[in-house]
């Protein structure tokens, strides 16, 4: 099996980079992978050169499409390094490794929880005086 090699770690062994603004080129990358009907895959190549791609539907307006499209690699290994998107089951056979990309999707904020009030003690009477 093909070991993967990739972009190193941040600061303290965390995957995760510094959450600053994205490029163009990145934000359009996260824009075809939260796009469900084009799914995006690397593959590692057996002498380490790396190729993300996604597959383009035909589109019968423009009479373009029915293939795959390259994605930026500086890119789309800036979004790995920064933790902003993620590999799959690596699919192995001799003259390359492919992985399933997809973008890390943000744990949803958790409703406010009500927490229930704790029984309190009945309240002394006070004479007023």
């Amino acid at each position: 099996m093909q070991s993967l090699p990739g972009p190193t770690p941040g600061p303290a062994g965390s995957r995760r980079g510094p959450a600053g603004p994205l490029t163009a080129a990145a934000a359009d990358v996260l824009r075809i992978l939260h796009d469900t009907g084009a799914p995006v895959f690397l593959t590692v190549h057996a002498d380490g050169r790396r190729r993300y791609r996604y597959w383009q539907e035909f589109d019968p307006r423009t009479g373009r499409g029915s293939c795959y499209v390259a994605l930026p690699t500086a890119e789309c290994e800036a979004l790995l390094a920064a933790g902003r998107i993620t590999l799959g089951e690596p699919v192995v056979d001799p003259a390359r490794t492919t992985y399933r990309v997809r973008p890390v999707r943000k744990p949803a904020v958790p409703a406010r929880t009500v927490r229930p009030r704790s029984p309190r003690a009945p309240r002394s009477s006070r004479a007023a005086a």
